[in-house]
Order: structure tokens, then sequence, then C-alpha cells
């Protein structure tokens, strides 16, 4: 997740979020030129458990995004068991402090780049505002995100029971289901507030994953009969590994990796929806983030 090297796109830093930068994978059989097309699945697989946390937060975020800006009190209720969801995995301990230590690294690195040449000053200072920003939030938080939400008897009452089958009927909590009547605008007010909760740890998550993305450069690359397997270069620390697909294939990678190797197969979907590998040479965009 560090800086990439003068000689790269700097402008990669202009925008914290998915677009690729510039680190360069080396080895592996490489894709024929024809050009792939734009509307590919993405699928990304974490090398650590760090940002395997961040990567559900911000599937969570997403979800939760989405849900409470609707109008329906079903999909507020969904946003509602989504927001718990975020207070369980945001409730380890360690989370804030070593999201802080990311940025702080970050910034450090970034910092080393002022005054070089190639390197494009305004994106550079772009990138370095969002991560004091970003820093200046999450450290002003008190405890964890989304520990305020803790107090709130009536939310507690809730989560207490969405876990029950039917366990939020309108006779076990009908203060919830009096809520669920009243005006969407009135949910969405209320969903908003408590989201508010955790904007620095949204906010620092968009940073630290867009910087993540940003270190990788998209490659054309063949698997042949299927099955692509690509060894990786010692003292470089990969984080990241993100695979694009085109949907026409119908094709389902399985991916593993480590420090040392990246292996990917290609599945298919059989009649009965189980999976079968696939023997026909695949297509795809290959990144690896570090």
């Amino acid at each position: 997740m560090g800086p990439r090297p003068p000689d790269a796109r700097e402008e990669a830093c202009e925008t914290i979020g998915p677009r690729h930068g510039a680190a360069r994978i080396e080895g592996g059989p490489r894709a024929p030129s024809t050009r792939l097309p734009l509307a590919l699945v993405l699928y990304e697989y974490p090398f650590h458990e760090g940002i395997r946390t961040m990567l559900r937060l911000e599937h969570l975020f997403e979800r939760l995004d989405l849900l409470a800006a609707r109008d329906e009190a079903i999909d507020h209720h969904f946003a509602l068991a989504t927001l718990f969801e975020i207070m369980d995995v945001a409730s380890r301990a360690d989370l804030k402090s070593d999201l802080l230590k990311e940025l702080e690294r970050h910034r450090g690195q970034l910092h080393a780049y002022r005054g070089h040449p190639g390197v494009d000053t305004a994106s550079l200072e772009q990138c370095l505002q969002s991560i004091d920003q970003a820093f200046t939030d999450l450290n002003q938080l008190q405890g964890k995100a989304g520990q305020s939400l803790a107090a709130n008897d009536w939310l507690m009452s809730i989560r207490s029971r969405i876990s029950i089958p039917g366990g939020t009927c309108a006779f076990d909590l009908p203060a919830y289901h009096s809520w669920q009547q009243q005006p969407p605008a009135h949910r969405r007010a209320g969903l908003a507030g408590w989201i508010d909760s955790f904007a620095p740890l949204s906010a620092a998550l968009r940073v630290l994953l867009g910087l993540l993305r940003e270190s990788g450069r998209a490659q054309r690359t063949l698997a042949p009969g299927g099955q692509y397997q690509q060894g990786l270069p010692q003292g470089k620390t990969h984080q990241l590994l993100r695979v694009r697909v085109d949907p026409s294939a119908e094709l389902v990678p399985e991916i593993s990796g480590h420090r040392l190797l990246v292996s990917i197969r290609f599945m298919r979907t059989d009649a009965d929806g189980r999976l079968r590998p696939s023997n026909q040479d695949a297509t795809f965009e290959l990144t690896l983030c570090s």
C-alpha cells in the first residue's frame, strides 16, 4: 500500500477511488491484443486479514447507503440490519488504531515525493489533503466507530432481536413497528443520523482502499485451459488482487494466493447451479495492488 516509483503515472493521486495506478505486473502468459469490453465483472481477493476487514466494511457501507436512500419500510429494516453488521465488524479493538497507522504511513511516504521531478504537485497535494482530513476526523472519533449507538436503548432492543427469525414482529417490538409506519423522510432522517456516527470510519476506508487500488496497473492476461498461475516477486508485499472478467463468458474465478504465488481457476455454472472447472482458454484483466 506504499507510493509508486517516481516515474509512474502520478495522475493516479488525482482521485481517491477504484481506478488503476501504475505498479507493473511481471511474468505470466499474456493474452492476445484483442480488446476486452468495458463492462467487466470485478472480483477482488485480499491477501491478509486487515484488507479483508476493510473490504467487508466497504461492502456493508455501500449496501447501507443504497438501502437508506429508498422509501420502503422493508428497505429501512434491512438498512438497520446492515448498520448492526457494521457495528459488529467495527467493534474490533484495534481497527481504529490500525487505520490511523496506515493513514500515517501513507502520509509519510507521500511527503517524500514533494519537490521530486516528474511528480504532479497538484495531484500529490490532493492526495495528502485527503489523507490528512481522514486522519483528523478518525482520530477525533471518541472510542470505537458507532460506539454512541450502543447507548440507544431503542436501537439495541431491535439489534437484540433482529437475528431471531421473525423476532421483529409488531407484537415483539411495537415501538419499532410504529417507526416503520412513519413517512419515508422521517425514517431516512433517523437513519442519516445513525449512519453519520460511522462517517470518519467510512471516509478513512475510502482513502486507504483508493490508494491501494491505485497502486496496481491492469494487464490483459490469458488463462490457458481456464487456469492461471503467477509467481510473485520477492521483496514486494502484495495486498490485493483484482480480476475483471467478461460477463458474456459466464466464468467465475476461484482465486487463491499468498506472498509467493497467485492461482486462478475459472469455473462455469452447470444446470444445477454447481461450479465446474472450465477447460477453455480465458481472457481476463489482472491487477496486483501493493
